[in-house]
C-alpha cells in the first residue's frame, strides 16, 4: 500500500513511473509486476549535477521552493527544465564570482594605495586632538559637531591619500625594488587609475575643507598638499635632499596636523585659538617624532635608493648609524615628556605621563637591541620601522588622558 500511494503501474506502459492516480484495478501477472519493479530499481541520472546542487544551496528560498515544485511535475518537458536550471545556476556562479573577485581586488589595491599605517596615524591624531579640545571645554560640547568632525577626518584622509598616492606615481621604479607589494609597482593598479584617485582625493578634500572650515584652515590644507606635491613631483622632487625632506614630513605630519585640527575644533566651538600646555606638548612631541619617522623610513629602502642614486642619510651613514640616531632622538623625546610631567604637575597628569613614557622608552631600547641581534637584516629593519609607527599610535592613544 505504501507503494501504491506514490506510484501507479500500467500493464501497457512499463516506463511510465510517475503519476497521481491510485493503484489501478486490472489484474497483474507476475511478469508484469517483475517488469515494473525492475524499472523502479533501475538507476537514474541525477536531477542536478553536484556543482549545480552546491550553487543552488546558496540561492534564496523562493527559488528553492520553485525548484521543489518543478521536481513534482510530470516528466513531460522535465529534461528541458533540468537543463535550464543547471544552465542558469552555472551562469550565475560564473557571472558573479569573477565580478566579486574584481571588486575585492580593486578594494585591496585602493587600500594598499592609501598606505594604511599613515591613515591610522592621521585618524588617531585627529580623534585625540578633537577629544582634547572637547575635554577642555566640556560646557560647549554640541554633539551635532560630530558630523563636522567626521567631515574633517574625511578631508584629512583624502589629503593623506593624495600625498602618499602621488609619491607612488613618481616612485614606481624605486618601489619595484623597495616596496614591490604596493599596487602600482605590483601591477595591480594602473598609473591612469592612480592619477584619477589622487585627483579625486585632492578635489574632495579641498571641497570639504572650503565648505566647512573657512579660509584659514583651507590655506593650511592647501599648504599641506603643496608640500606633499613638491616632495615627490619633478622638477622639485625635494625628497632627493634629506634635510629638506625631513622638514617637509615633520611640518605636514607634526605641526600642520596638530595645530590645524585643534584650531578647527576650537573654531567650531565658537572659541578663538589659544595654545594649551597639552596641545603645545603634543605638537612639539609629534613634530620631533615625525622627524624620526622621516629619518628611519629610508632604512628599509636603502637597496632601491642606492640603485636609483637617491641620497638619504641611510645610504650615506649606513643603516646601523641611522637606527641609533632615530632611537636616540625618540629616547630624548620620551625623557623630555617625563621631565615636563614632573616640572609642570598643574598642567599634566604625572601618574599617566611618567610611567607611560618610561614604558615606551624601555620598549624602544628592547626593540633596538633585537635589531642589533638580527644583524640589521631587511626583515628586521622593516619590523623596527613598523614598531616606530606603533609607538606613534600609542602616543596619540594616551594623549587625551595626560
Amino acid at each position: 500500500m505504501a507503494l501504491s500511494s506514490s506510484f501507479s503501474f500500467s500493464p501497457t506502459s512499463p516506463s511510465s513511473h510517475r503519476g497521481s492516480c491510485p493503484l489501478p484495478s486490472p489484474r497483474f501477472t507476475t511478469s508484469t509486476i517483475t517488469r515494473h519493479f525492475a524499472g523502479f530499481h533501475r538507476p537514474r541520472p541525477p536531477l542536478l549535477s553536484t556543482s549545480a546542487v552546491a550553487s543552488l544551496r546558496d540561492l534564496s528560498n523562493p527559488f528553492s521552493a520553485s525548484l521543489a515544485v518543478s521536481r513534482g511535475k510530470p516528466r513531460t518537458g522535465g529534461s528541458h527544465t533540468r537543463f535550464s536550471i543547471k544552465a542558469c545556476s552555472q551562469a550565475s556562479a560564473a557571472g558573479s564570482s569573477p565580478l566579486s573577485e574584481k571588486i575585492s581586488e580593486l578594494r585591496d589595491s585602493c587600500w594598499r594605495f592609501l598606505r594604511p599605517h599613515t591613515i591610522r596615524g592621521t585618524t588617531l591624531g585627529s580623534i585625540a586632538l578633537v577629544a582634547r579640545a572637547l575635554i577642555e571645554n566640556r560646557e560647549l560640547i554640541n554633539w551635532w559637531l560630530t558630523f563636522k568632525a567626521f567631515y574633517g577626518l574625511v578631508a584629512l584622509i583624502c589629503g593623506n591619500g593624495y600625498i602618499v598616492g602621488i609619491n607612488q606615481i613618481y616612485d614606481i621604479g624605486i618601489d619595484k625594488v623597495n616596496k614591490p607589494y604596493l599596487p602600482i609597482a605590483a601591477g595591480d593598479l594602473s598609473v591612469q587609475s592612480a592619477w584619477i584617485l589622487v585627483l579625486f582625493f585632492a578635489a574632495v578634500g579641498l571641497l570639504i575643507v572650503g565648505w566647512n572650515f573657512g579660509p584659514f584652515i583651507s590655506s593650511l590644507y592647501c599648504l599641506g598638499l603643496f608640500l606633499g606635491t613638491i616632495y615627490s613631483v619633478p622638477p622639485f622632487r625635494l625628497k632627493r635632499y634629506p634635510v629638506v625632506a625631513f622638514l617637509i614630513i615633520a611640518m605636514v605630519r607634526g605641526f600642520l596636523l596638530n595645530f590645524g585640527v585643534y584650531y578647527a575644533t576650537r573654531a567650531a566651538l565658537g572659541l578663538t585659538f589659544r595654545w594649551s600646555s597639552p596641545v603645545a606638548f603634543i605638537t612639539t612631541f609629534v613634530t620631533v617624532f615625525a622627524l624620526v619617522i622621516a629619518i628611519t623610513k629610508d632604512l628599509p629602502d636603502v637597496e632601491g635608493d642606492r640603485k636609483f642614486k637617491i641620497s638619504t642619510l641611510a645610504t650615506r651613514l649606513g643603516v646601523r648609524n641611522i637606527a641609533f640616531l632615530g632611537s636616540g632622538l625618540l629616547l630624548a623625546n620620551y625623557l623630555g615628556a617625563i621631565l615636563v610631567a614632573i616640572y609642570m604637575p598643574q598642567d599634566f597628569r604625572r601618574s599617566i605621563m611618567v610611567p607611560a613614557h618610561a614604558i615606551f622608552a624601555l620598549w624602544l631600547i628592547f626593540q633596538a637591541w633585537v635589531l642589533e641581534q638580527a644583524k640589521y637584516t631587511k626583515e628586521a629593519i622593516s619590523q623596527f620601522y613598523r614598531f616606530i609607527w606603533y609607538l606613534f599610535y600609542a602616543e596619540y592613544t594616551i594623549f587625551p588622558l595626560i
